[in-house]
């Protein structure tokens, strides 16, 4: 099924989505794209169901062609603060405000999501997978949160993040049973599974 480019009649309408919600460690991480009405892509999809090289390589490209986009990350300890739900609709809110051009209408990945300014919204569940700009959103915000896990990585390469990405894998939850959490662990996630958090 190809993707649609537009959900609104509105011209200038903004796709975003974010990336790392159910990670232990790191950032989450949006993006928001606004597409041209021309723009075609057979290759462009939800990250998910991309491979790390496809993301990649289309990332130029929706930068190269995007009428515009941004990128913003929210900190481990920003999420320790508000919880996750609220630091994701506050990253697509940032990364909408650093737009170089004001979007006449929003469609966002999901079904979560708080009025930005008065800018009308559309909330879409699987979004990622109907629709172009949220498509481009997911990439652009896996692509930067990916490329930030890899930095952090060279600080604590015990945990392997520049692999897991700061997910919970078995390999990650075992790195943080043997050395604890780091300054980038999300303090109010449940690190390791209960059996681990009792003292046998």
């Amino acid at each position: 099924m190809s993707l649609i480019n537009r959900f609104s009649s509105f011209d200038l309408e903004c796709g975003t989505d974010e990336a790392g919600r159910g990670c232990l460690a790191g950032p989450v991480t949006a993006a928001a794209v606004i597409l041209p009405l021309s723009f075609k892509n057979k290759i462009l999809n939800d990250s998910k169901q991309l491979s790390e090289k496809k993301r990649n390589f289309l990332k130029p490209i929706l930068e190269n062609e995007a009428f515009s986009f941004a990128v913003k990350h929210i900190s481990e300890t920003e999420i320790d603060k508000i919880n996750i739900l609220n630091a994701s609709i506050k990253a697509m809110h940032e990364s909408i405000n650093l737009l170089k051009t004001t979007p006449q209408f929003i469609i966002v990945d999901g079904n979560r999501f708080k009025p930005y300014k008065t800018i009308p919204h559309q909330t879409i569940i699987k979004g990622d997978s109907k629709y172009l700009s949220i498509a481009a959103a997911s990439i652009l915000a896996k692509t930067y949160r990916d490329a930030y896990m890899e930095i952090i990585h060279e600080e604590f390469p015990m945990y392997n993040w520049k692999q897991n990405k700061g997910y919970p894998t078995k390999e990650h939850r075992a790195a943080i049973k043997k050395y604890g959490p780091t300054k980038y662990h999300r303090k109010s996630f449940r690190l390791l599974p209960e059996q681990h958090l009792l003292d046998l």
